[in-house]
C-alpha cells in the first residue's frame, strides 16, 4: 500500500432516514422502512410484495447539465452534496485534475425507462429528446462530476449488487496509486416502479408477506423467504491521508481494505469458494487477520440459498460462532447496486459508536447456520477497530470492503 486512504465525508438516503442520527435511531429502535406494494398490471396476477421507498423529493434538485434527471441520479447528486459538505470541500482549494468520481448502480435509470415504456406503449405519448441521457447508467457520475467540476477519472460500475462496493474499492486503488488525490464515490438505485418490481417478483426472490410487511425480510432466519426491494444512495469522500491533513480535515475512518473477484461458476447461484477468496484477499489488502475484524455487515439478503452460502463462507474464513455478524437489509431493504455503499456507511457508523446494529426479524435463527448472529438489541463493543462489509452479486461478482478506526 502506497498510502492510507481516509473517509472525510459521508452522505446517505434510505428508508431509514437521511442523516446518521436518523439512521442510528431507526436501527436502534428496529424501525423498519418496509411497506407492502400491490403489483396491479394487465396480464399479471395481483400480488403484494415488500418494498422500501425513501422520503425524497427529486424535483427539488436542478441537474448541473440542465437535463431532466432520473430519480436515481437525483439521489446520487443529493448524497454527493451531503458528503462534500461534511468533508468541507472547497473547489477553489482543490486540484480538480486530481479529483475523481467513482459511482455504482445496478440498473441505472430503470425508473425512467420503465415509465417511458409505459408512456410510449400504453399511452402512445411522444418520447422526450433527452430520454437517452436521462437513463444512461453513467448519468449519476456525470452529473456529480459536472457539479464538482472534477476533471480526473469519472467511472461508472454496474456489477449488480456489488456495484457501489466495487466503485469504492477501485477509487481506493486509484488514490493509493497516486493517480488522484480525492474521489467522490458511492452508489445509488431507484427502481420502485411497477414494471421493475414485477420483474423482481417474477424471479421469486422477494419476501412473502404473511402478516406484517415490516417483518417479511428475515436474514438468516429459518423461515426467510427473500428480500424487500429498496431504494436509496450513499456517498463518501475518499482522499489520501496526506491530502486530508493538508486541508485541515479530521478523517472519520480509514478505507483500509478491498478485494473483488468473480465466482466464474453460475449467474445467480453464489459460490462459497469465490466468497472465501474475496474475504481473504480483502484481509490481506488491509494487512489484517480474521481475528482483527470485530463486525461483519453481511450481504444477508434473506434468500434461502444466499444466506446459507454466505454463512458457510464466513465460517470458513473466520471459524464458526466467532465474529459478530448481522444484516441490516431486514430494515432498509436490498438497495441492489447502492447496497454496498449504504451498508458500509452503517458499518463505519458502528465503528464510530462502538455499537453493532441488531438483527431485525431474526426470530428463529436457522439451525444450519453457525454464525455469531447479533441479537435484536445490538451489541456494544468498545474494542471495535475493524469492520467488514460484504457484497455478493448476481453475475458472480464478489466485493468486500474493510473499514478501520482512524
Amino acid at each position: 500500500m502506497n498510502c492510507k486512504v481516509v473517509i472525510s465525508g459521508i452522505g446517505h438516503i434510505s428508508s431509514l432516514g437521511r442523516t446518521s442520527e436518523q439512521i442510528d435511531n431507526s436501527l436502534e429502535k428496529m424501525r423498519s422502512g418496509v411497506i407492502a406494494f400491490a403489483i396491479d398490471l394487465d396480464g399479471i396476477d395481483p400480488v403484494q410484495v415488500p418494498i422500501c421507498p425513501s422520503e425524497f423529493d427529486a424535483s427539488k434538485l436542478l441537474a448541473p447539465s440542465k437535463v431532466p434527471m432520473d430519480r436515481n441520479t437525483a439521489m446520487a447528486l443529493d448524497v454527493a452534496m451531503q458528503a462534500s459538505n461534511q468533508a468541507n470541500l472547497h473547489l477553489g482549494d482543490l486540484d480538480l485534475e486530481r479529483v475523481g468520481v467513482f459511482w455504482g448502480s445496478g440498473m441505472g435509470g430503470a425508473h425512467t425507462f420503465d415509465q417511458t415504456c409505459y408512456a410510449l406503449y400504453a399511452k402512445h405519448k411522444r418520447i422526450r429528446p433527452t430520454n437517452i441521457v436521462t437513463v444512461m447508467p453513467n448519468a449519476p457520475s456525470a452529473e456529480i462530476a459536472l457539479w464538482l467540476k472534477a476533471r480526473g477519472m469519472c467511472l461508472t460500475f454496474a456489477c449488480a449488487c456489488a456495484s457501489s462496493s466495487v466503485a469504492m474499492g477501485e477509487a481506493l486503488y486509484a488514490i493509493r496509486s497516486g493517480r488522484i488525490d480525492l474521489a467522490l464515490v458511492g452508489g445509488s438505485e431507484s427502481m420502485l416502479s411497477s414494471g421493475v418490481i414485477a420483474s423482481w417478483s417474477a424471479m421469486r426472490v422477494l419476501a412473502q408477506i404473511n402478516d406484517k410487511a415490516e417483518a417479511a425480510c428475515k436474514p438468516f432466519d429459518a423461515f426467510r423467504t427473500g428480500f424487500a426491494l429498496g431504494e436509496g444512495a450513499a456517498a463518501f469522500v475518499l482522499e489520501s491521508e496526506r491530502h486530508a491533513l493538508k486541508r485541515g480535515v479530521k478523517p472519520l475512518a480509514l478505507l483500509s481494505g478491498y478485494a473483488t473477484n468473480s465466482d466464474g461458476s453460475h449467474f445467480t447461484h453464489p459460490n462459497v469458494d469465490g466468497q472465501v477468496k474475496a474475504m481473504r484477499l480483502a484481509l490481506e489488502d488491509a494487512g489484517l487477520t480474521p481475528k482483527d475484524i470485530g463486525y461483519i455487515n453481511a450481504h444477508g439478503t434473506a434468500t434461502v440459498t444466499g444466506d446459507l452460502v454466505e454463512a458457510a463462507s464466513i465460517s470458513k474464513v473466520f471459524g464458526e460462532m466467532s465474529v459478530p455478524v448481522g444484516s441490516t437489509k431486514g430494515l432498509h431493504g436490498h438497495l441492489l447496486g447502492a447496497g454496498g455503499a449504504l451498508e458500509f456507511s452503517i458499518a463505519i457508523r458502528a465503528l464510530e459508536k462502538k455499537r453493532l446494529p441488531g438483527s431485525a426479524n431474526l426470530d428463529t435463527p436457522d439451525p444450519s447456520i453457525h454464525l455469531n448472529l447479533i441479537p435484536r438489541d445490538g451489541l456494544q463493543v468498545e474494542s471495535l477497530r475493524h469492520v467488514m462489509s460484504n457484497s455478493f452479486a448476481f453475475g458472480g461478482t464478489n466485493a468486500v470492503l474493510i473499514g478501520s478506526s482512524y
